[in-house]
């Protein structure tokens, strides 16, 4: 890995209903095309030390929308993943270098895919690491209905329980159960969280992308018309959760 420091420029760019933050790691003289690394709700913040591990090649990293630096109108408002892969498109166009190669991790997978089926030809190369894609699984019912489970448990307790649900949805092993939603979860304040209720409800996790990405259902025709070159990726210590079965 690349010890060396690499100056990062900030950049600010305003889009239909928000304003993105993104930054740029310009690297060398590569041929290669930018590397987007990128997460949901997770923001640029997340990925310093992997971009470490690329020396030659220019990164990109963002906030999404309602996450970190970059601010949305509506901040309670849902965000689906086909606003977040306008989004990415309108950074990839910002930045000016495209196609792009793209890392994309859990919910930021889910909004690749997006990006990809609606915006054809922006992206060379997409890893999509564990997308979340709940509606896909063989008990797509029961999990979508766990995963609304988690957001209307954010909505009734707050964020203290809401998480602490979320964790145990994330990490159950094997099918998701018909009766997650009856199924008891960690205390919250056994996990570090607060039990208590603060009233707010903007959390860029449980009230805004956790129903829409997961619940997204991908263009599949549209990924296999793509030239794209897709690859799904999964952690070998995954295990048989959610995410990993996805």
């Amino acid at each position: 890995m690349s010890t060396t420091t690499t100056p990062v420029e900030t950049h600010s760019l305003t889009v239909p209903g928000a304003t993105l933050a993104y930054d740029v790691r310009r690297r060398g003289e590569s041929a290669e095309p930018p590397l987007f690394l990128i997460g949901s709700p997770m923001g640029a913040a997340g990925f310093p030390t992997l971009a470490g591990y690329f020396p030659d090649r220019t990164i990109v990293t963002y906030d999404p929308r309602g996450a970190e630096r970059s601010v949305k109108d509506d901040v309670t408002s849902p965000v689906d993943p086909e606003k977040h892969g306008d989004d990415i498109s309108a950074i990839v166009d910002a930045v000016g270098e495209g196609p792009v190669d793209v890392f994309a991790s859990s919910g930021g997978a889910v909004n690749a895919l997006a990006l990809v089926a609606s915006h054809p030809g922006k992206v060379r190369t997409l890893v999509a690491h564990e997308p979340p894609l709940a509606a896909l699984l063989p008990e797509g019912e029961a999990a979508r209905d766990a995963c609304r489970a988690v957001a209307e448990t954010y909505q009734q307790k707050g964020f203290g329980h809401g998480m602490a649900q979320f964790i145990a949805l994330i990490s159950h092993e094997g099918p998701i159960p018909p009766d997650f939603a009856d199924l008891p979860y960690p205390a919250p304040g056994d996990m570090g969280m607060p039990e208590e209720d603060d009233g707010s409800r903007d959390d860029p996790l449980l009230g805004q992308n956790m129903v829409t990405c997961t619940l997204f259902e991908p263009d599949l025709d549209a990924l296999r018309a793509s030239p794209t070159r897709i690859i799904v990726a999964a952690g070998d210590k995954s295990g048989n959760t959610l995410a990993r079965r996805s």
